[in-house]
């Protein structure tokens, strides 16, 4: 009974801190403005099947797809056995679910093989980060935390499958023996080859305390896992698959349009027309900071992976340029996270502290940007760095008149010679005289 109070305590607290993390979260997102995103349901639901669920995006790098396919599987299917758990743990039983014969067994071993394997994956991505040191792990855009976050989810991973094989492998033996309790169920392939030769050598008594500490280290490492994800960029298990169903379905290649702009530009070059009720003339243009931003663009910043594939393709990157893709996205999130923390401080308002977006992210790496859509392509679950980096310049441009020499001069023409040349559109027709000499 001190057990199952214990328990139910300590998963009522995990709960309790998770969901109120991940409200502040959705506080957050919602600070962006509000866009209505509802249309071409089929399409959206079929992008979430494929981008979210299939990650036919990450089938790019096949190396790296099968490793994070393992580790996504298990996330998934092992958490079935955590139901298990969590229900054993509320009611004192052991292997509840065990009712279901045959299938239950198959679903033990199948998720003995699945943790093996996510755990041989983490070990190798492990590997991929510090022994390989590919470049896109190495980059200045990960150091400190990113790079220790990363870190850090690997090693839970491999702790957590490794408590659960011990758990399994204490609790075969102790079945075996007929120890009180531990009923006849499961399957287990991996740790009866692994760790059940070597715990053979122990007493009964020591396996039980050695499956109770395993049973309680997997499940305190849960909760833990649980609360730690909001402050990772991990979080993306669970804000990947709304964020893919709000994808861009748009042509990559399509900007929005400034609908304030668009109405301004009626009003005036019709002087019939007549502005929609409620209509109030724009006073600001572009992204100053997130709040600028569109809700969806707010929830790919917390939904960023940082596996840096989007940078890894930038062409502008890769030629020695200060934009990084990811950081963009990067940036974005902590500025986001910094309002937040003001918002909490100051008993649910914002008070303006002298900073903005354009504080985290600089011109270089704005103007760097060639709108190739290269990162937008690349990301594996639908990201879009580009559509930020093109409002903030929308901001320096109309805010600020602040934009590089060349650009100054072809807005210049434009707005003389109705086109991007030096020339006078009386003369833009000179040319065809030389065809005649």
């Amino acid at each position: 009974m001190i057990a199952q109070l214990l328990f139910t305590a300590l998963a009522a607290v995990a709960i309790y801190i998770f969901v109120r993390n991940v409200g502040k979260i959705r506080r957050n997102i919602l600070l962006g403005r509000d866009i209505e995103i509802n249309d071409r349901k089929p399409e959206r639901w079929k992008t979430l099947l494929k981008v979210a669920f299939g990650q036919t995006k990450m089938a790019a790098r096949p190396v790296p797809f099968v490793l994070h396919f393992i580790v996504y599987a298990g996330f998934i299917l092992i958490n079935i056995e955590v139901l298990e758990i969590f229900i054993d743990g509320f009611f004192g039983t052991h292997r509840i679910l065990s009712a279901f014969g045959p299938v239950y067994n198959l679903a033990i071993g199948f998720f003995e093989l699945l943790a093996f394997g996510v755990l041989i994956s983490c070990v190798i991505f492990l590997m991929r980060r510090y022994v390989v040191k590919l470049k896109r792990f190495t980059s200045k855009d990960l150091k400190g935390f990113p790079n220790r976050d990363a870190a850090t989810i690997l090693c839970i991973e491999i702790l957590l499958m490794g408590a659960l094989l011990k758990m399994n492998a204490a609790d075969q033996i102790l079945q075996n023996r007929g120890v009180e309790h531990y009923i006849h169920a499961g399957s287990f392939p991996i740790s009866s080859w692994l760790l059940v030769p070597w715990f053979n050598l122990f007493s009964s008594e020591t396996l039980i305390a050695f499956e109770r500490i395993a049973w309680w280290f997997h499940i305190i490492g849960i909760f833990l896992f649980m609360n730690y994800l909001p402050f990772s960029k991990h979080f993306h298990v669970i804000l990947a698959f709304p964020n893919t169903w709000y994808s861009n379905l748009n042509a990559k290649g399509q900007l929005n349009n400034m609908t304030s702009v668009t109405q301004e530009v009626k009003l005036m070059m019709d002087p019939s027309a007549v502005a929609p009720e409620g209509y109030q003339p724009p006073t600001s243009f572009g992204v100053k900071d997130v709040t600028d931003l569109t809700w969806k663009n707010l929830m790919d910043a917390y939904s960023c992976t940082e596996c840096g594939r989007c940078t890894s393709v930038c062409p502008q990157n890769q030629t020695g340029k200060l934009l990084s893709p990811r950081k963009i996205m990067m940036d974005t999130r902590d500025r986001l996270e910094e309002m937040g923390k003001n918002i909490d401080a100051n008993k649910g308002s914002f008070v303006d502290d002298n900073k903005n977006l354009h504080t985290n992210i600089s011109e270089e790496e704005l103007w760097a940007c060639n709108t190739c859509n290269a990162c937008v392509e690349a990301c594996p679950i639908n990201i879009n760095p580009m559509e930020i980096i093109v409002e903030m310049r929308r901001f320096k441009v109309m805010e600020q008149s602040s934009a590089p020499a060349s650009l100054n001069s072809m807005f210049t023409n434009m707005e003389n010679n109705q086109a991007p040349w030096q020339f006078s559109p009386m003369d833009r027709a000179n040319w065809i005289q030389t065809l005649n000499s």
